[in-house]
């Protein structure tokens, strides 16, 4: 039942989790991961409960989706450093610092908004920026970055998304080293697509972010 609640109140599993260690520290019958809610949901994803929680969950897929392996060597940026070369222990989220970011298209796919998430705290930066350019998305990201302590400027991942190719420019002015993700591999950048997912509940497909204001990323 608090499940359920937190699913229709519009949190994701992640969140109902989390909130429940909160909440709950020693109550062992309160307790469960995030994976196992999508696990309980997919699994009756047929009865009319089922249908009725994945259309409340930010990605509203009839079957989770096997990861692809397709599309590796592909390079659309000069000089990227892939994701298999970033420290091992960063997997871990034992330290802050660790970053993952990303663009949400907006209409016309001419628009867009920036999203930069911490990696253990999940904390998270919604950007505006006045259009997809390389220049001013890496100005715009580096602008928000540098309002941060060093110590918890460490790392970016990214995809491949072609305004971070002026990569080299944004870890000079940040101090941070810039790592790409492999194409057609977005678990490899979870934390972010799962917050896009939470974002675009409030800012779904074909929404004009060039009408989206500042206080209202914030709200």
């Amino acid at each position: 039942m608090y499940i359920e609640d937190g699913l229709l109140s519009g949190f994701s599993p992640e969140q109902i989790a989390g909130r429940i260690k909160v909440l709950y520290p020693n109550d062992i019958t309160m307790s469960i991961s995030h994976e196992a809610i999508y696990q309980h949901i997919y699994k009756h994803r047929q009865s009319y409960l089922g249908k009725k929680l994945i259309k409340l969950l930010p990605y509203h897929h009839h079957k989770r989706r096997e990861k692809r392996k397709f599309g590796k060597n592909r390079v659309r940026i000069k000089d990227q450093i892939n994701i298999s070369q970033r420290p091992k222990h960063i997997e871990f989220r034992v330290e802050v610092g660790h970053w993952e970011g990303d663009l949400m298209i907006g209409t016309g796919q001419k628009n867009a908004i920036g999203t930069i998430v911490e990696r253990k705290t999940r904390y998270t930066f919604i950007v505006k920026i006045e259009n997809r350019k390389s220049k001013t998305v890496t100005q715009q990201f580096a602008k928000i970055l540098n309002t941060l302590p060093k110590y918890i400027r460490k790392t970016m991942t990214y995809d491949n998304g072609i305004e971070m190719a002026n990569h080299k420019w944004l870890s000079n002015n940040t101090g941070m080293d810039i790592y790409f993700a492999n194409p057609y591999s977005s678990w490899e950048r979870g934390t972010n697509e799962n917050t896009n997912g939470l974002i675009r509940r409030f800012f779904p497909k074909g929404t004009d972010f060039n009408k989206i204001t500042i206080e209202q990323l914030k709200q």
